[in-house]
């Protein structure tokens, strides 16, 4: 005859294992969405660097030719 204790403690622990399965699958799943989102937002990256450049080189150009004027 089995020990009750232990059928208790064996069905908890195929619980805790079904869970844990469960959660591997949503995180696996969530490190995917994150790599799409992180590949997309490396566009708005490029982007925003080439505005900063382009900033950058308006300023010293304006300054350079002296027709930078003051704010209003």
């Amino acid at each position: 005859m089995e020990n009750p204790h232990q059928q208790v403690q064996n069905a908890l622990l195929a619980r805790v294992i079904t869970n844990v399965e469960k959660l591997n699958e949503a995180i696996i799943v969530l490190n995917r969405v994150l790599q799409d989102v992180n590949r997309e937002n490396m566009n708005v990256e490029l982007l925003s660097q080439m505005w900063e450049n382009y900033q950058r080189n308006v300023l010293f150009n304006l300054e350079s030719t002296d027709s930078l004027e003051k704010p209003i």
